[in-house]
């Protein structure tokens, strides 16, 4: 009873209830690059410390050079992310090796929970990143 209150209240005032439950952290962690036969393989560990799974999770990834410019953009499914849970997902950039990559930018979230514009903004609101990588670094 009091859940359905709280969400007519936000729909009310004109909130999302999902941007209400979802304030907690989603951390994104470039945690390693590694070199395999023509590719790059990409280590993430990512982090959900709020109640509800994240899956779908979609990532659309931008990758820079060394030198500033873009080498290659990429959609990346690194869901699900069970509620207060850690995980950690990877995936090859074929044609693309680890010593070229200058940085990383989460350029936006394609799905987090669902494909819904506000749920998406929410977890990119929500993300934080970082980057164990030396010489790369991982933003938005």
């Amino acid at each position: 009873m009091l859940r359905g209150f709280l969400t007519a209240l936000f729909v009310v005032a004109g909130l999302s209830p999902l941007a209400a439950q979802t304030a907690s952290p989603i951390r994104v962690e470039l945690n390693r690059l590694e070199a395999r036969e023509n590719a790059c393989r990409v280590w993430m560990v990512l982090n959900n410390s709020g109640g509800e799974a994240l899956d779908p999770l979609r990532l659309d990834l931008v990758i820079f050079g060394k030198d500033g410019v873009v080498a290659r953009r990429l959609a990346v499914d690194a869901g699900p992310v069970p509620a207060g849970r850690t995980v950690v997902r990877l995936f090859d950039m074929t044609g693309q090796g680890c010593d070229g990559v200058g940085s990383m930018l989460l350029n936006d979230v394609l799905a987090c929970g669902s494909q819904e514009a506000d749920a998406r903004n929410a977890c990119v609101t929500r993300a934080t990143l970082t980057s164990r990588v030396s010489g790369v670094t991982f933003e938005k």
